[in-house]
């Protein structure tokens, strides 16, 4: 299991966990937003499935759609460089 992974492997109790992009002070999510998306993205790249990350159906879908915008203006790479 990669690091990355590990930051979302905290359901090892059984229980239920919110989403962490939809509680009060959780950060906007924007495509200028480079952090964050990072959290969300692979070391190859791909966007780690909402199942990982327990992000919500409404989030996954604007934070799949600012990782998108982010590659395509070449703030994020597509692949890795390896």
């Amino acid at each position: 299991m990669s690091v990355k992974n590990k930051l979302f492997d905290n359901n090892r109790n059984g229980l239920i966990s919110t989403c962490p992009l939809s509680k009060k002070d959780s950060p906007k999510i924007d495509y200028k937003n480079i952090d964050l998306l990072k959290r969300y993205t692979t070391e190859k790249g791909k966007i780690l499935p909402s199942r990982v990350t327990h992000v919500s159906t409404k989030k996954q879908k604007e934070l799949a759609l600012a990782i998108k915008r982010a590659r395509f203006i070449a703030l994020l790479p597509y692949v890795s460089t390896h």
